[in-house]
């Protein structure tokens, strides 16, 4: 098979590629990113030879992807690439509408032009909105209506919607999977978790908004990369699967494990202003995949954190180059 990855370069699009290569040698990979602040070249250069080639592309390049299709005769499509924090979404929507409804919609008119490819859409649970802290029964389902709280979720349920409605309107053969939180390597230090463990390294103080006590259902991205592969070979065109970790923690929690793996102080964790409109609680139910693709996730929290934080003290040269800018100067 010949894979196209888009936001190859990016968290969760990174450990796909190398997932992917590690699981299916025999495959060829077009490994596609923009390479925006968040995405690293660096990351995925180890993997880049015979069967692996980058592309430096934007998403929303409507005629240079339909050209690279023509090029180079794909047989799939997992789409990674999006803009996807939050905060950044509050404070400049636009280019989120962009990437995240736009960016789809260029890559499934290619996939259509070219004999309706298999496309996977890399979605999230913030498409749902938020859960109350008091209700521990309530969880996400595939059935919970969307109620986007921030311009990133929204754009991302939109780009939902959309590719839901070329599979009905044209028949493209698509997949969708929204995940919970994911945490591992290659992650960009402005989320919570490399943030908190880079911040902690350096005894900074480390921001906790509000109380800290708002829910996320932790996933590791190793697990989430292997849901992918299920519903990409075994998925049924035009259906939603929910991918959690089963393992609620609010982020207080997470900030204490952390400190606790690094034996640094609870005396480092500094509480800031709420972030505007901050969801309170992320709980999926992820019973839909198990059932129908015999997917569960394996990684038990406190042992994924416990390597996740030994990576980020193993590569210093990796998030060192991402705070000092100079990863903004390699490319391909």
């Amino acid at each position: 098979m010949k894979l196209l990855i888009t936001g190859a370069a990016g968290f969760i699009g990174s450990n796909f590629s190398y997932y992917w290569r590690l699981r299916h040698p025999q495959d060829e990979l077009v490994l596609l990113d923009a390479l925006t602040y968040a995405g690293n070249y660096a990351t995925i250069a180890p993997l880049l030879g015979e069967k692996a080639a980058f592309v430096h592309m934007d998403i929303t390049d409507g005629a240079g992807i339909l050209a690279l299709f023509g090029q180079e005769g794909f047989d799939a499509v997992v789409n990674f690439a999006a803009e996807t924090h939050v905060d950044n979404s509050i404070t400049g929507p636009t280019v989120f509408l962009r990437t995240n409804i736009l960016g789809t919609q260029a890559l499934m008119e290619a996939c259509r032009a070219y004999g309706n490819l298999r496309f996977h859409q890399v979605s999230t649970d913030e498409v749902y909105g938020d859960l109350p802290l008091d209700r521990p029964d309530l969880l996400f389902t595939e059935q919970t209506p969307i109620h986007a709280s921030s311009p990133y979720s929204a754009s991302k349920a939109a780009a939902d919607l959309l590719a839901l409605a070329y599979f009905r309107t044209y028949g493209l053969p698509v997949t969708i999977s929204r995940c919970s939180n994911n945490y591992g390597p290659y992650q960009f230090p402005e989320k919570l978790i490399p943030l908190m463990i880079l911040r902690a390294l350096k005894d900074e103080a480390l921001p906790v908004y509000g109380t800290g006590l708002n829910i996320r259902d932790w996933l590791h991205v190793d697990d989430h990369c292997r849901a992918i592969e299920l519903i990409l070979l075994g998925g049924a065109p035009g259906e939603v699967y929910n991918v959690g970790g089963n393992c609620e923690r609010d982020n207080l929690t997470v900030v204490r494990t952390i400190l606790r793996v690094l034996g640094k102080p609870e005396s480092l964790v500094s509480f800031v202003a709420d972030r505007a409109g901050h969801d309170l609680r992320y709980a999926i139910d992820p019973s839909k995949i198990q059932r129908e693709l015999g997917w569960r996730p394996e990684t038990v929290f406190e042992e994924g954190i416990e390597r996740t934080v030994r990576w980020y003290v193993e590569h210093p040269a990796w998030w060192g180059a991402i705070l000092d800018g100079s990863y903004r100067k390699i490319v391909s």
